[in-house]
């Protein structure tokens, strides 16, 4: 296959002139192709109660396990007593790092390049990190087993702030390291320089200090495993709620030293993910190895205190942002310096050849000429972290830096902010566009979508009633936050970003049956996205197919082709691309079967995308359907054709996929509370061609709704002493109905070049591009003030205290009202 059929979209996927895809135009079918607003199929076992979680298989025999952690965040290990829980009838095994080195699995590989105890022998690093593990017939006696094991720490000095951590005098979190001090990297990209060159130069330069809060994925499903080894097949099958099934089968066989041939994972129905399902956790490693020694199913299942106290956290950046322009607003340069907490392992899944991930996008959507950014990472004693919690590597803490610096600007020089981002676009016509930072951006058309956002808006009638507010010192505030973003996603392509030397190709294998009917079978993991439903509508419009009669499979590493897995937004970009390459391939061979069928030359048969079907050129009424052709396949294939009709094919994309969007949000803030009440919010999304609208437009409900937790709840928090003081769902908010305003979502269409269906993907979009725009709105309502920033999560407190700071706030006192007459009140009253 040619790589212009493989890596450009086909002249059918294009966008209409309004921007929009037009599914009538287009498609010309209602067989749920692309375009077409189907309804999600796996839905249909879901609302029904008949999804199949990791905590609903039961096994024959089924042991539970439940792990000891430690209370302390840094604590050496002086002892461990496991008399106690060993005599309870129930329990039958206590493991200990000892009984994992006997068996060489004391140790486990981080997504870095770093390793992790599986249980604790010397020294713990973090609160609850795994000490011992307590195996028992059922749960209930397993987590009273843990309640008896006993284990004696001599205490140490924590730290848990980065910024402490750099200190001189500093305890040292990992001397198993052999380093003195707790530095991890230093990472640089952009030219210095010619950066600093530029800010010398510049009439107008603008500084500003943020902080992007530790933030957890907290899906509703926690992480779990069903371990279980046949000794008889010398076979290891772990039912567990992955991300990436075969990567996990690939690191379960490095850890284990079991062949990979005779490890099975299977990834079932997950309760979401979020990159939080991405890493492998020790619970895992101990389930199994329990299974191996005790040979029977183990199960695990973490409760949401342990999810959301030691499985991986997102963000923890310290940023400070320098921005250079010139008088009238253009921007020449920008200079970032980041403070990274990796806490107490370099577990960040992150591209190894860039420490920092996909930060480098910190230009944005804006034409850049110098750029230059440096990320310091520490260790300190808090949970390992730093995944890509949806989002790509990194880029959600980039574009909230670039959207709050350019917000920042256009304070200092008293302009629109709309007008700042016009000016400093990259034009339209730049595309294929290398940013100073040396990504090339495949297209985009950035006035386009800030053109129709502030239209479908009423930017200029907002504008006026917030300056109305303001004259009249109304008790409520009005502000208007933008957030002009730009994505990379994709997670790829292999042979230039590699991700712990692994290329980040993906897979898809098809087979039309005899019937007509098609089995999918994909390498990317479903953990909501609705890959099921979206992949069967490439497969139906690359094969004339009704969509109803493809069957998406998914999540089980015995069957489905390797594959990388899902995060980093990149199922469409990758996966689905790799099944939209197999379906051509399936095409071409069709194509050779119906011309020995039409007993016509190949070169005279014609594929009509609109009735899905084949016929020979200049008789239409001489056709074969696909259902025809793949019955064929079988029983009559062409003498130099192999029978069956399938293919396979492993997509290694040329580039990133670089979607973007348009934000607007409007909040009122109570002078007299604090509080942010968010008003509106609009989305536009330009995502390239759209394969299933509805679909995109719950991945934006979803992921905006995320942005704002971020933006005004969320905060993984700690005390002096590394005790997690946001370890549950008292303590770490997220957002409800009650807190998300209706979202008016838009959107408009430009194809990515390279792509082989112009697709884009859409699913973390919305999570990067939302929390600037809300920040930037509480920022925007209090500026007249001089305010110039609020860190996140914007609570009440937070942002009463800096109406307060900027003489705003309303005193609560001024507006009560006290109808009692002193001089009759008795002592009662």
């Amino acid at each position: 296959m040619s790589s212009e059929t493989r890596d450009k979209p086909d002249a059918k996927y294009r966008e209409d002139e309004d921007g929009g895809p037009n599914p009538e135009k287009d498609c010309g079918h209602d067989r749920g192709g692309m375009g077409e607003e189907v309804k999600r199929k796996e839905d249909r076992r879901f609302i029904t109660g008949r999804g199949n979680y990791v905590d609903d298989i039961k096994k024959e025999g089924m042991l539970h396990c439940e792990i000891v952690r430690s209370p302390h965040a840094h604590a050496n290990v002086e002892s461990i007593n496991t008399e106690r829980a060993e005599k309870m009838d129930e329990v039958v095994a206590v493991l200990t790092a000892e009984d994992l080195a006997a068996h060489d699995l004391a140790t486990m590989p981080t997504l870095m390049d770093d390793t992790q105890e599986v249980l604790v022998r010397d020294k713990v690093k973090f609160q609850s990190q795994e000490v011992a593990a307590v195996i028992a017939t059922d749960r209930y006696a397993a987590k009273d087993g843990a309640e008896r094991v006993e284990v004696e720490y001599d205490t140490l000095d924590p730290v848990v702030e980065a910024e402490k951590a750099k200190d001189e005098d500093a305890p040292v979190v990992r001397e198993d390291l052999d380093q003195d001090d707790n530095h991890i990297f230093t990472w640089e990209t952009g030219d210095e320089e010619a950066t600093e060159e530029a800010f010398e130069e510049a009439p107008v330069t603008v500084e500003e200090d943020m902080y992007y809060q530790r933030l957890h994925p907290a899906p509703i499903e926690t992480c779990g495993c069903v371990a279980d080894w046949d000794q008889d097949d010398e076979k290891m099958t772990v039912h567990m709620t992955s991300q990436a099934p075969h990567a996990h089968r690939t690191l379960f066989s490095m850890v284990s030293g079991i062949p990979e041939n005779k490890v099975r994972i299977v990834s079932p129905d997950v309760g979401g993910g979020f990159g939080n399902k991405v890493p492998i956790y020790p619970g895992y490693v101990v389930a199994a190895a329990a299974s191996y020694v005790l040979e029977r199913p183990v199960k695990w299942v973490e409760e949401r205190s342990e999810n959301i106290q030691t499985t991986s956290f997102a963000r923890d950046y310290d940023m400070t942002g320098r921005i250079a322009a010139t008088e009238d607003g253009e921007i020449t340069a920008v200079d970032v310096d980041v403070l990274a907490d990796h806490g107490a392992y370099n577990a960040a899944a992150q591209p190894s050849k860039f420490p920092a991930g996909f930060f480098k996008i910190f230009t944005g959507s804006y034409d850049i000429e110098h750029a230059h950014g440096t990320v310091d990472a520490y260790y300190t004693n808090t949970a390992p972290g730093g995944i890509a919690y949806r989002c790509s590597f990194r880029v959600t803490e980039a574009v909230y830096l670039i959207e709050r610096m350019v917000k920042a600007l256009a304070q200092e020089l008293d302009m629109d902010p709309a007008e700042v981002r016009r000016k400093n676009f990259i034009p339209k016509e730049a595309f294929p566009y290398e940013s100073s930072t040396g990504w090339t951006y495949d297209s985009g058309d950035y006035e386009r979508a800030l053109d129709k956002a502030l239209e479908s808006v009423d930017y200029d009638e907002l504008r006026e009633e917030q300056q109305r507010r303001i004259a009249n010192d109304d008790d409520k505030l009005l502000g208007i936050g933008l957030s002009t973003f730009t994505e990379i996603v994709g997670a790829g392509p292999g042979k230039q970003c590699d991700i712990a030397g692994v290329e980040m190709f993906d897979s898809a294998e098809i087979r039309v049956h005899p019937t007509g009917n098609a089995t999918v079978r994909i390498g990317v993991q479903t953990q909501g996205q609705g890959h099921e439903t979206t992949f069967a509508q490439i497969v139906a419009e690359e094969l004339g197919l009704d969509v109803e009669d493809v069957t998406v499979e998914h999540g089980d590493t015995d069957t489905e082709p390797y594959g990388l897995g899902t995060y980093a937004s990149r199922s469409t970009p990758v996966g689905g691309a790799a099944t939209a390459v197999a379906a051509r391939k399936v095409r071409e061979k069709a194509k050779s079967i119906a011309s020995n069928e039409l007993e016509v030359a190949e070169e005279d048969v014609v594929w009509d995308r609109q009735s899905g079907a084949f016929h020979v050129k200049g008789a239409p009424d001489r056709s074969l359907t696909i259902e025809e052709i793949a019955g064929a396949s079988y029983m009559n294939s062409p003498p130099d054709e192999e029978p069956g009709l399938e293919a396979v094919d492993y997509y290694d994309p040329p580039n990133m996929t670089f979607p973007f969007g348009a934000y607007v949000c409007v909040v009122e803030v109570d002078r007299e509370t604090g509080e942010v009440d968010i008003r509106n919010f609009y989305a536009l999304d330009d995502c390239g061609n759209r394969i299933n609208p509805m679909i995109v437009e719950g991945q934006v409900h979803g992921g905006v709704a995320q942005g704002i937790g971020t933006a005004m709840l969320e905060h993984v928090t700690y005390d002096d002493e590394g005790n997690v003081t946001a370890g549950d769902f008292m303590n770490y908010l997220l957002p409800t109905s009650m807190e998300i305003p209706e979202i008016e979502t838009d959107y408009t269409v430009t194809p990515s070049p390279h792509h082989p269906i112009g697709a884009k993907g859409v699913g973390e979009s919305p999570t990067v591009g939302s929390p600037p725009a809300v920040v930037n709105a509480v920022v925007d309502a209090m500026e007249h003030a001089g305010v110039t920033h609020v860190d996140m999560p914007m609570t009440p407190d937070r942002v009463w205290e800096v109406l307060d700071d900027a003489g705003l706030a309303i005193d609560p006192a001024e507006n009560m009202e006290f109808d009692i007459d002193v001089e009759d009140a008795s002592a009662d009253d």
